[in-house]
């Protein structure tokens, strides 16, 4: 049985390997998606690169958010000189998000990511209300996050902008980089592993192109510098493309999102805002009342909190807006999801206690 060792730079494993000597077919071999661009596809297969298509019955019998997408791991039939994709192998992570002009349909970003850059530049457009939605989109992913506060040179005082992100990091690491002067690139790419799948997600304009290519030591991707009136970025990558950088490691560039609007994050809120869950969990056995929605109920040891200071009102502001977001793109999608909400809620509390509770213990 063939083996497709090929593949394994790009990521091949013995549990791919299981997944695809189970679909039925003898003329299908595995390959993965490395460039997706309005419906075209770029494939690598044991043998090399190759253009591929969706097959007919693929296009038309696939449910949402389940058509290939740069990272999928694909089945595809050899004919000429085009690959036809038949099936998607399953997918290890996957990067989703509501599509823009819809709150029906799901769009899957990107997929098989082990780590996730969530890149934002040192200027005036850092927003930790945007670094929040990455974190949850990450953990509801099952990718680990990074930051990457990019333009560390450009910045005249980063020491403070960190601080202010490792609030809301929450154990993820931090790195300040520097593309024109190098600063904290080593200790990227000592993330940054052989076979390894990581993706670059942030705002247009934050540098996400310029280090993919001094990381690959080329000018693979096209470029352009940040709005000076404004400190915002033009839109320059127009498609998503995974490069196997000169390290071994793989690298996968998006467009940018300014706006990431949440689908089906319970758990990744939950992950993301652990340490608010947690606060509040611990401040709640403190109000009045035992149901205390923590809003505007008299006694609410919440509110008191909030009020003095002892409990981060923008963190919780935050939290509560993202979970009413979740919680409305569920009734949304499925009328029966909001019986089961406040259900699902009371478990992501559950996991804020946890993980607090592990953090104390290794904190000691």
């Amino acid at each position: 049985m063939k083996t497709f060792a090929g593949l394994g730079p790009y990521g091949w494993t013995d549990a791919l390997q299981l997944n695809f000597n189970t679909l039925p077919g003898k003329n299908l071999v595995p390959a993965r998606v490395i460039v997706q661009q309005r419906g075209l596809y770029r494939l690598v297969t044991d043998a090399g690169e190759i253009e591929g298509r969706i097959s007919g019955r693929l296009a038309h019998g696939a449910a949402d958010g389940a058509y290939p997408v740069t990272g999928d791991w694909v089945a595809v039939e050899l004919k000429a000189d085009v690959a036809v994709i038949a099936s998607v192998l399953p997918r290890a992570t996957a990067f989703t998000r509501m599509a823009a002009g819809t709150a029906k349909d799901r769009q899957v970003v990107a997929a098989n990511v082990d780590t996730a850059l969530l890149a934002a530049s040192l200027n005036d457009d850092l927003n930790l209300r945007r670094l929040e939605r990455y974190l949850a989109t990450t953990y509801e992913s099952g990718a680990q996050p990074v930051i990457l506060l990019t333009k560390a040179d450009a910045c005249e005082n980063p020491g403070a902008l960190i601080a202010e992100v490792e609030t809301i990091a929450f154990g993820a690491p931090v790195l300040a980089v520097s593309v024109r002067t190098g600063q904290g690139l080593e200790a990227l790419c000592a993330l940054l592993q052989p076979a390894k799948t990581a993706v670059l997600l942030g705002s247009s304009g934050v540098g996400k192109s310029t280090l993919v290519n001094r990381l690959a030591g080329a000018d693979l991707m096209a470029t352009q510098s940040i709005r000076e009136n404004d400190a915002r970025g033009r839109h320059t990558t127009t498609h998503r493309e995974l490069v196997l950088l000169p390290s071994g490691a793989l690298i996968l560039d998006t467009p940018g999102m300014r706006e990431l609007a949440l689908w089906d994050a319970e758990a990744g809120v939950a992950e993301a805002f652990a340490q608010t869950t947690g606060q509040v969990d611990a401040l709640a056995k403190d109000c009045r009342f035992r149901d205390c929605a923590h809003d505007r109920e008299p006694g609410c040891a919440v509110q008191a909190a909030l009020t003095q200071g002892t409990l981060d009102a923008e963190r919780w502001r935050s939290f509560q807006k993202l979970r009413r977001e979740v919680a409305y793109t569920a009734r949304k999608e499925d009328p029966a999801a909001a019986l089961a909400t406040r259900k699902r809620w009371a478990q992501i509390h559950k996991l804020g206690r946890a993980r607090m509770k592990a953090k104390r213990e290794i904190d000691g």
